[in-house]
């Protein structure tokens, strides 16, 4: 059971919620953003020693919600400056400290993507032939060869099997187009709805799965150090199929 999925529809309810009750004094420091901003970072602060992406992907969707519900922007970046040097003096600390932790992995994989060496970029590479095999058109489901070589090909990488098989139309501009499509109806009905608590939680829900679609989508073109974020409602997993379909259920 992954506990950072259940964090992250929890936080965004809580955001949403806290969001929709301080609409009155908004842009108010001490009633409002502080309220909302001190859980934020204590439940990224304590997601990010095991799971880097999650955390940032957590951190980024609660900032958007806080844009779209009014906050003072002066706030929102001085707390994004203060989040990037604390970020920074945690990786300083755990680097030069005996226990590492997750902190040597996350420097190997942004120094690898930089470089182009080692074994994250073996799977880059495996899915770079992935896709360039699969052309316009595809293999066709079933005749993927690099699955037997891409590492995760089910979960971390199905992006470029799904490319390899459906090809770069049917497969890649497709499911691309359904994701955007999917963000694009909520934004749409959301005009409709009378609440703002539905609202900001109908976004937070929808911009959370679509932006970590995107996300996934990155890393398996290469446009992305590697991270362990799934390809919603498509990477094989257990506790994220779970969420994602109750956020979806949350939206409708």
């Amino acid at each position: 059971f992954q506990t950072s999925d259940l964090a992250k529809l929890a936080l965004i309810m809580f955001v949403a919620r806290m969001l929709s009750r301080k609409q009155e004094n908004i842009k108010d420091f001490k009633t409002a953003f502080l309220p909302i901003m001190l859980p934020v970072l204590i439940v990224c602060g304590l997601i990010l020693p095991a799971n880097l992406s999650t955390s940032l992907l957590i951190f980024f969707t609660c900032i958007v919600l806080m844009f779209i519900g009014r906050i003072n922007m002066k706030y929102v970046i001085i707390m994004c400056g203060l989040g990037v040097v604390l970020l920074s003096g945690y990786v300083a600390v755990k680097y030069y400290s005996d226990d590492r932790g997750r902190v040597v992995t996350w420097i190997n994989r942004v120094k690898r993507f930089t470089s182009g060496e080692g074994s994250d970029n073996y799977q880059a590479d495996q899915a770079k032939i992935a896709i360039a095999t699969g052309g316009l058109v595809g293999k066709f489901p079933g005749n993927s060869t690099q699955r037997n070589f891409l590492p995760h090909p089910y979960s971390d990488f199905i992006f470029a099997i799904i490319i390899e098989e459906y090809g770069f139309i049917f497969g890649g501009v497709l499911m691309i187009f359904l994701y955007l499509l999917l963000f694009f109806r909520v934004i749409r009905f959301i005009n409709h709805s009378p609440r703002a608590f539905a609202t900001l939680l109908a976004v937070g829900c929808s911009f959370m799965l679509v932006f970590q679609a995107m996300i996934n989508m990155a890393v398996a073109v290469n446009l992305f150090p590697v991270t362990g974020q799934p390809l919603p409602l498509v990477s094989m997993g257990g506790t994220s199929t779970l969420f994602t379909s109750i956020a979806l259920g949350i939206i409708l």
